[in-house]
């Protein structure tokens, strides 16, 4: 009986295409072979002649299809054959094959499928140019041959089953790569929380009080703004936050608002759409989109410019956003943690920062102290630099400290809070190296003014302002003048290098020549 070619085509695309997975091809393609071919069973395949073997990927026959992983390496004497075959298939895009007795070299395929000897015929095709030959094999029925009529049909629907089996094949390979993403994802979260630990330092003693609010708060969905000074460990106990809630599996992305300049802000946070704006060379998505599921810190929220501050308040209400160029609403599930350094509620009153996002973002306000108000933690904080420090500069021996040094250390005011501290401890294993570590130049080296020397100063000299700029000038001359970069005053001071350069200004400090 004569088969109707363009009824088979369309019918055929259709059962075809309707499937992405790669399993479902193959068995969508078997039943409606086997509705005009005497086909037993269908394998797909992949051939490496890098490396001369073939990998089986999927089987389907009248009961089942399963998912394969067989690898199967040909033979050396059969090496010029597999090359050959792969040669004519790469020059003429696909090649047909079919036999009624296989030769030895499909004997050896036979067997190692464990498959009885038939008749066969297949399709070899281009999966990509960096990519291997890929291909499809039926075998006939029991004491059955294929026709050349039946043979005819697999090149009619040739075309619609390789475009549809390599986009099966791409949609597993993403699915793999998003699978090894999720997994690498879940390890780099574990190795974030085993680098920060899930005891946080002070726990027990000057942060006692911050951990019972971090406590009440972390299972609850609320909104938390932490305060306190530069380098005082806001963005740790975000992290805090973060693990002990039910958020804890999910992302946890930290954002500096004020390192970010303006004109990117935008982009940063809520992505774009390719072709948005200059240089929008492809669709990028935003730190909000990255924190989906997780939790977003907004560190120095004060830095924010009005603009971006109403987007955000969006965000606040209806947990959505659209990126720059698009008219698509994303809608976001993730939890907000903002930290400052400043007095919003003044900003607020002097009009650089909005009223609405203010009583948004201070549901829950939890003030950081700083560390000259939790000199009991410095013993602690001093043990676990040294050890941390020791491993990252590769200091074999972990170096002790001299008589009288946390005394010392204790009796600094610590403008720059934990980060100078640990900057400090970096700086003495350096210099010091083999030797124990002593602190004895603190009081007249340039890291600041102490307790002491603020007291015997006059009236004047208590300014903060005049404090401050001591401060910054000490650290310059220390540095050598340089801002920006490592060693640098603003990573000495914990503060972004533009956001120094804006506070000098302000103080009248004039800025080091270059060389």
């Amino acid at each position: 009986m004569a088969l109707d070619e363009e009824n088979i085509f369309r019918e055929g695309t259709i059962q075809i295409c309707s499937h992405l997975e790669v399993e479902k091809v193959i068995q969508s393609c078997f039943l409606y072979f086997r509705s005009f071919i005497p086909v037993r069973r269908m394998y797909l395949h992949l051939e490496y002649p890098e490396t001369q073997s073939m990998n089986f990927i999927a089987k389907a026959d009248v009961y089942k299809v399963v998912k394969l992983d067989l690898n199967m390496s040909v033979p050396p004497e059969h090496h010029s054959q597999f090359i050959e075959y792969e040669n004519h298939v790469r020059s003429l895009g696909d090649q047909m094959f079919s036999f009624e007795e296989p030769d030895t070299f499909a004997k050896h395929i036979f067997d190692f499928l464990k498959e009885p000897y038939s008749p066969a015929m297949g399709l070899g095709f281009v999966v990509g140019e960096q990519m291997p030959i890929g291909g499809v094999t039926v075998f006939a029925e029991d004491g059955k041959c294929f026709t050349k009529e039946q043979t005819d049909l697999l090149r009619i629907l040739k075309e619609p089953f390789v475009l549809t089996l390599l986009n099966a094949l791409k949609h597993r390979r993403t699915v793999i790569r998003s699978r090894a993403l999720e997994d690498d994802n879940r390890f780099l979260q574990s190795e974030l929380r085993r680098i920060s630990g899930d005891q946080l330092i002070g726990a027990d003693f000057g942060l006692r009080d911050v951990m019972r609010q971090v406590n009440q708060v972390a299972p609850t969905e609320s909104p938390v703004l932490l305060t306190g000074e530069t380098g005082a460990g806001k963005d740790i106990i975000a992290n805090a936050i973060h693990l002990a809630s039910r958020r804890s599996k999910g992302p946890f992305i930290p954002v500096n608002c004020g390192a970010i300049p303006e004109s990117l802000i935008d982009s940063e946070l809520f992505g774009h759409e390719k072709g948005a704006f200059t240089g929008a060379l492809s669709l990028k998505r935003g730190r909000f989109e990255r924190a989906h599921t997780g939790t977003i810190l907004l560190d120095e929220i004060g830095e924010m410019p009005v603009e971006a501050q109403i987007r955000l308040l969006r965000v606040l209400q209806n947990r959505e956003i659209e990126r720059i160029g698009g008219n698509k609403l994303i809608k976001l599930d993730i939890r907000i943690i903002a930290a400052t350094n400043k007095n919003l509620d003044q900003e607020v009153r002097e009009g650089r920062f909005r009223e609405d996002l203010w009583f948004r973002l201070n549901v829950f306000p939890i003030a950081v102290p700083p560390l000259r108000e939790r000199k009991k933690d410095i013993p602690a904080l001093v043990d676990y630099f040294i050890d941390r420090k020791a491993k990252e500069l590769k200091i074999g021996k972990i170096p002790r400290l001299a008589e009288g040094a946390i005394e010392v250390l204790q009796t600094y005011t610590w403008p720059g809070n934990v980060r100078e501290l640990e900057n400090l401890l970096e700086r003495a294993m350096i210099l010091h190296q083999g030797e124990p570590l002593s602190f004895d130049d603190i009081r007249t080296s340039t890291l600041g003014p102490t307790s002491e020397n603020l007291a015997a100063g006059n009236e004047q000299s208590l300014k903060l302002d005049l404090v401050v700029a001591a401060h910054i000038r000490s650290v310059l001359k220390m540095t050598g003048g340089k801002i920006h970069g490592p060693g640098g005053a603003g990573e000495i001071l914990g503060v972004n290098p533009n956001t120094l350069r804006t506070k000098m200004s302000k103080l009248g400090i004039q800025f080091p020549k270059k060389k």
